[in-house]
């Protein structure tokens, strides 16, 4: 009796997970599109989900990489002309328009809110193959993924790291919960069993705003390098917060040198949010920051230290 109980809450949970793929699956998979695109470098594939009811599509700036237009196809067997509306290797997204699209466009979700161990599904076009579908897990959260454009190097921050299989052609493809939201844009094979996903969060989505608006993502300039140090602990048992950011390289002329910021100095916070590593000021250095005022706390000295920069734009 123990076993045939057990055997139907088997049955039971395996009904309940296929039931949560599926839903995802037929919730997600008509909005995603294979891509084809032509470069000098030759011909690419990858996939992208409609994120807007104007014909907007969301890739993965590396399958667009040198190409201005393409084709999309979709599951329903509409094939449809794009361009490149701006693509920004930096953070590997790239906003598309599609001459004509019939499939609602997918609902953005909130990587921020993802836990490990939850159920993710990706939807995308691997090795050519429309329309797979695949399950897993977050199995890491906070991964830094490199990516550089030019003379520029920044790191993608808060990657989102799955089981779910991911091959050549996932890239631009969705990754989505088990409400069907999309919360990560797959973007590399990491190794066996292991996927990469650049994250959909506030950071992203200003992101994704600039490249519709502009066709390009402005990005602000601080001057300022650090290092992640541990707080004194009897500022952590105050505020709760373990670490802080050495400031290690000032340049001379910068906002950050004219803000009153020294080598030594710890960053605490910035713009009203704790900093306690790179990463963190790095999420500020967006196309709002240029020209506003940023309040830089800091410890010096063992006391706090309030400042106030203004960042300028980076060039490239």
């Amino acid at each position: 009796m123990d076993t045939e109980h057990t055997e139907g809450a088997e049955d039971a949970a395996l009904d309940a997970y296929s039931r949560v793929v599926t839903g995802v699956a037929a919730r997600v998979l008509p909005s995603v599109a294979a891509l084809a695109v032509r470069t000098p470098l030759g011909a690419g594939a990858g996939s992208a989900v409609v994120i807007g009811p104007d014909g907007l599509l969301l890739t993965s700036a590396h399958v667009v990489q040198g190409a201005q237009d393409g084709s999309a196809a979709f599951g329903d067997g509409t094939e449809t002309r794009f361009r490149v509306v701006g693509a920004d290797p930096l953070s590997d997204l790239a906003v598309l328009r599609a001459e004509r699209v019939t499939v609602p466009p997918v609902e953005l979700g909130d990587a921020d809110r993802l836990r490990i161990g939850q159920l993710v599904v990706a939807v995308g076009n691997p090795l050519g193959l429309a329309g797979s579908v695949t399950a897993g897990v977050v199995s890491g959260l906070g991964r830094s993924l490199p990516a550089r454009d030019g003379r520029l190097t920044r790191l993608i921050e808060d990657v989102i790291q799955t089981d779910a299989a991911l091959n050549p052609g996932n890239s631009g493809g969705a990754l989505a919960d088990s409400a069907g939201r999309v919360v990560g844009v797959n973007t590399a094979v990491a190794g066996y069993g292991l996927g990469l996903a650049v994250p959909v969060n506030a950071t992203t989505r200003q992101i994704i705003a600039d490249l519709t608006a502009d066709g390009r993502v402005r990005r602000a300039w601080l001057g300022v390098a650090g290092v992640p140090v541990p707080l004194p602990p009897e500022i952590t048992a105050r505020t709760g917060q373990r670490r802080g950011l050495r400031v290690v390289e000032v340049v001379p002329g910068s906002p950050a040198g004219m803000a009153g910021l020294y080598l030594g100095d710890v960053i605490v916070a910035a713009g009203g949010r704790p900093v306690q590593d790179g990463q963190g000021l790095q999420r500020l250095m967006l196309g709002p920051a240029i020209g506003a005022r940023l309040p830089v706390t800091v410890l010096r000295k063992g006391a706090y230290v309030d400042v106030v920069a203004v960042p300028t734009e980076l060039s490239r």
